[in-house]
This record gives C-alpha cells, structure tokens and sequence, in this order.
C-alpha cells in the first residue's frame, strides 16, 4: 500500500484469485516451523488483541485500502430508508406473527412487537452514530474493534455472520412457504421428507435456488440493487396498507376479548422471538462506505426505516388478530388463511405475492450486508483476506458475497424456521448489547486523557449497569414473577447508570450526529437487550454456545495469528513513515 500525502493509496487487483498467498499471507503461516512458535506464543498474543483498540482513521484508511479496490458511494438516504425497510419487512411480519400470536402472546403479540421496537430503536440510534463517525463496511465489527478492542470484536464478529446466514436461511425457508400457497400447495409440498432428525428432515432445494439467484444480483451492482429494492419495497407497502384495509373491514372486536391469554410473560417470551421481524436494519450501517453523505444520509435513512416499519408491524398484528380468534391463526401462512377464513379466498393471493416480493427484498439487501461485514473482518486478517477483495469492475465484495449466501444455502436446505428464529434472536441481542456498551465508552473514555480514577469508575459503573440487566433477566426467566427481585435489580440499574451520568465526565462529543440523552440510552439498550434474552429458551442458548465454542477454537489456531501478524507489520509500516517524515522535516517531532 503506498502513500499519497496522508491517505493511503488503494491497490487495484484482481476480484478472484485463489493462491496460498490470498488465504494464509501472513509470517505465522510461511513455515510449520512458524506456526508452532506462533502457537507457542499465543497467550501473549492474546492479551495483545484484547488490550489493543483500534483508531477511527486506521478503520476509514488503512483497513478500508486492503480490499485494494473502493467501493462506490453512490447512496443517498432514500436508498438507506428503502433499503431499512426492504431488509426489516419480511418473513418475521409474515410467518412469525401468526405463530407468536397462537402459541405464545395471543392478541397482545402487538405489545410483543412493541416491546421488540423498542428495543429496536434503541439500538439503531446506538448504530448511527457510529455509522456517520465510522462510514465503513464493518458495521458493528469496526465500532467494536474501536472501543472494546480486537478479542471482544472478533467474538461479535462470529455471531454477526451466524446471525445473517441464519436469519437469511429463515426468510428463504418462509420465502418457500409463501410460493407453495401461491399455488394453492400445502408449505412442505415443495419440500423433500426425509428420515433425518425432526426439524432438519424437510429439505428445501427451493430456497437453495432463490439464495442462488439473490446472491447474482448482489454482486452485479449496490445501484442496481438499491433500484429493485425501492421499486420492490413500494409495491410491498402497497400490499401491507391493502392487508391492513382490507382486514380491517371484516374485523370482530370479540377476539379482542382475551386479550392476555398468556399473559405478560408470554408478551415478553413472544417479543424476544419477534425481534428477529426487526434484525435487519444493521445491515444499512455496513453501507455506510457507499453512501454520499454519512452525517445526513444515515441517521434519516436508519431511524425513518425503522419508525415506519414499527408502525407497520403494529398494524398488521392488530389486523390479524382482530380477523381470527387467535387459536385459529394458520402459524404458517397467518395473513394468507385469514382472508380465506373470512370469506376472501382471493385475497390470499395478494397477501402471498406481497409476502414473497417483502422477503424477496429481504434477502437481497442482507446479501449486500452480510457480505460487507465479511469484507471488513477480512481486512483484519481474522478471516482469510481473499474475503476482503472488492470486483474491480462492479465495485463489490463478491468473493465474500458467494462465500455467505453458500453458507446460507446449505442452512436452509436442512433447517427448520422454528430453530433459526430463536437462535438469530440471541445472536442479535448479544450483539446491540455490546454496541450499546462500545457507545458509553466512546463517549467517556479517551486513551491518553481519561484519568486512571476516572477509568475506573467507568468500568465499574459498566460492570454494574450490565450484572444488574442479567440480574433482571434471570429472575424473570427463572420464573420470578413477584415484585421482590425487581425492586432490587432495577433500582440498581438505575443508581448505576445516574452515578455514570454525574460522577464520569465525558471524554468525546460526536462531531456530526450524536445519540441524545448519553448515557441513558444506550444503558437501557443494553438492559432491554439482556431483559429479551432472559426470555429464550434453554436449547437455543446451547446452540449459540456450542457456536461461539467453534469460533473460539478458530480464532485461538487461525485468527489471532494472522490478526497478530497483520496489524504489527502495519504499525512497523507506520513507525517506518513516522521516522522517515521527521528525517524530512527536523521541526516535526514522532509522536508516541
């Protein structure tokens, strides 16, 4: 990588070569005999990547410049906000609300997804302004290398991709449910039952093909794709402002009546799964590096989607369930049925196009997320940096393009919606609960001028705001329904987060767009995160352990190494240039 004045000159390159060099490049992998003293070392490698943070200019720079090729900003915040809501409005409104609303909260499944928007919310403002600070590809990956450090990143990182690969395997899985009663087919006609265990013995070569067919028009053009998604999204608002009339028209106020079947626990479980109806929306912050204008097209773009697609939500869950008694919901085709039950066969055909061009949306804008995240981790080197290679032709990642969408395919072929949805929802907790935390600490810790006292105090106030959110959160998922619990966790939460507020001064102000009411939001951010999380099952806590388990054992053999390697040979590169500028200019003293 050369130099141009003080920004880095890109190399151009090929988008596809497949040598050693594109894979393993880094000194730990030139030799066995490399390696095992790479392994050797490994603890103090370790501590390194935890202890060490990244800068702002390094992300927007030097990290961005190993794709060796731009990619272009050709995105305003209309393509933002219809980008927000073609990758929100999918398969979550459209099949999970109907199961939610039969098994799990009733008519209250609005409640539900008001519970999930907030939380929702919360973090998209946590998201923007990162977004408009740190207008790069890695999304929630480079703000977390930022504030928390290169381990805590990698660990997110991880369950970044688990959390597109899955969530598009889920909305694939749908996408073929909502094709077959288009045809007026059952959902598992189109599938082959196998023997295989229950939940992944119904394969799906449908969903496979449509992943194909995303994944083409994701590498062709961000534009071009920005394009079909508007024009897409406006005829899917079309047909959710049709089902919402068109609903209401026939609906009965008497399923009304029960409007708490499960009560609040089943709300609370129910808006833990439905939060997987809101994921999505970080995939617009990875667009960040194509967008013309970061400080005013984001912040529109991430909170104008999400207000509209909240207010959606709410719509459609009141709609469904004042059409049906909630125990009559079709969990697999909800809106589709419930025309049919009310005397408007025809109407399912609109609801299952509507649904298919939402989901179709859906997939496609994740594709353009889900790869860019994977391009950034790959110019860290945590992953292989083939990964990282922008085309030079269409101006997009797409050897990590096929790479995720190949992951996905195989997902979706053998796994059932009901396992995808509660994992994805973990996933994605876990992850604003950490981008929550990275806010607090941008804005009150500064490497250099923070005082000692003053870190302190920051860390404690943070150990607490987050022991007393899972506090909360286990009491309530340990069946605590008393007051008793709640009297102590939340009171502490709160003495926590105003002892934050008044005693640690702020180190940063944002410089363009900045969250308002720092520290409070974030810190209910990570407290409703946690809160949600308590209300999943057990299983799916095993799975995203078992998970985060295999990430670990590649990270500590793979990539830590080649981390390790890759940023001291780049602040080898820089001291190199430091040195040689204050040989040129003795007036310029090297900084530390």
């Amino acid at each position: 990588m050369g130099e141009v004045g003080d920004r880095p000159q890109v190399l151009r390159r090929r988008g596809c070569t497949c040598t050693k060099e594109d894979f393993l490049p880094e000194e730990s992998f030139k030799s066995w005999g490399n390696y095992t003293r790479s392994l050797s070392e490994m603890w103090p490698r370790l501590k390194d990547r935890i202890l060490t943070r990244s800068l702002d200019e390094t992300e927007l720079n030097e990290i961005r410049a190993r794709s060796h090729n731009e990619m272009k900003k050709n995105l305003k915040w209309w393509d933002l906000m219809w980008f927000g809501i073609g990758a929100v409005i999918g398969a979550g409104i459209f099949v999970l609300t109907g199961r939610e609303a039969k098994q799990g909260a009733g008519p209250a499944v609005v409640l539900s997804y008001v519970v999930s928007g907030i939380s929702a919310m919360l973090a998209v403002f946590c998201y923007t302004e990162f977004a408009v600070e740190i207008p790069v590809a890695g999304g929630s990956f480079a703000y977390l290398r930022v504030e928390l450090g290169d381990f805590m990143a990698f660990i997110a990182a991880g369950n970044i991709l688990l959390e597109y690969v899955i969530g598009g395997a889920a909305v694939a899985r749908a996408w073929t449910s909502y094709f077959a009663t288009l045809l007026n087919h059952h959902p598992d006609d189109f599938r082959i039952i196998t023997n295989l265990a229950p939940d992944y013995n119904k394969l799906d070569p449908i969903a496979v093909v449509v992943l194909i067919i995303v994944c083409i028009v994701a590498v062709l053009s961000t534009k071009g794709t920005s394009r079909f998604n508007y024009i897409a999204s406006i005829i899917h608002i079309a047909v959710i402002v049709f089902i919402i009339i068109a609903g209401l028209t026939h609906a009965d106020t008497k399923n009304y009546t029960n409007f708490i079947p499960f009560g609040s626990r089943g709300v609370f479980k129910a808006s833990a799964v439905l939060f997987f109806a809101y994921v999505g929306f970080d995939a617009v912050s990875t667009m960040a590096e194509e967008t013309k204008d970061p400080g005013r097209d984001i912040p529109i773009g991430l909170v104008g989607s999400m207000a509209i697609t909240t207010l959606a939500y709410c719509l459609l869950a009141v709609t469904l369930c004042l059409m049906q008694p909630y125990a009559e919901i079709d969990k697999d085709a909800p809106f589709s049925v419930a025309f049919q039950a009310v005397g408007m066969g025809w109407a399912k055909y609109i609801v299952a196009f509507g649904a298919l061009k939402g989901m179709t949306t859906v997939l496609l804008v994740g594709a353009v997320g889900q790869a860019r995240y994977l391009t950034h981790i790959a110019r860290t080197h945590m992953v292989p940096p083939w990964l990282a290679l922008v085309h030079p032709k269409t101006g997009t990642p797409s050897n990590a393009t096929a790479v995720m969408l190949g992951a996905t395919a195989v997902i979706a072929f053998f796994t059932d919606l009901d396992i995808l949805s509660s994992l994805l929802s973990i996933s994605t907790l876990f992850i604003f609960s950490l981008v929550g935390v990275a806010l607090i600490v941008r804005r009150h810790y500064v490497s250099g001028e923070t005082t000692l006292s003053n870190w302190a105090k920051l860390v404690a106030f943070i150990v607490l705001i987050i022991g007393s959110s899972i506090a909360t959160a286990v009491y309530w998922a340990l069946g605590g329904d008393g007051w008793i619990g709640f009297v102590i966790t939340v009171p502490l939460w709160f003495l926590s987060t105003c002892g934050l507020w008044l005693t640690v001064p702020k180190a940063r102000e944002p410089k363009i767009w900045g969250v308002p009411l720092v520290p409070w939001l974030p810190s209910a951010s990570i407290a409703i995160n946690i809160f949600l999380l308590g209300s999943i099952d057990a299983h799916s806590f095993m799975r995203f352990g078992l998970w985060t388990a295999v990430i670990l054992v590649y990270y500590f053999f793979f990539g830590l190494h080649a981390s390790y390697d890759t940023a001291k040979e780049a602040d080898q590169a820089r001291l190199g240039l430091k040195l040689e500028g204050g040989l040129k200019s003795p007036n310029n003293g090297v900084s530390g």
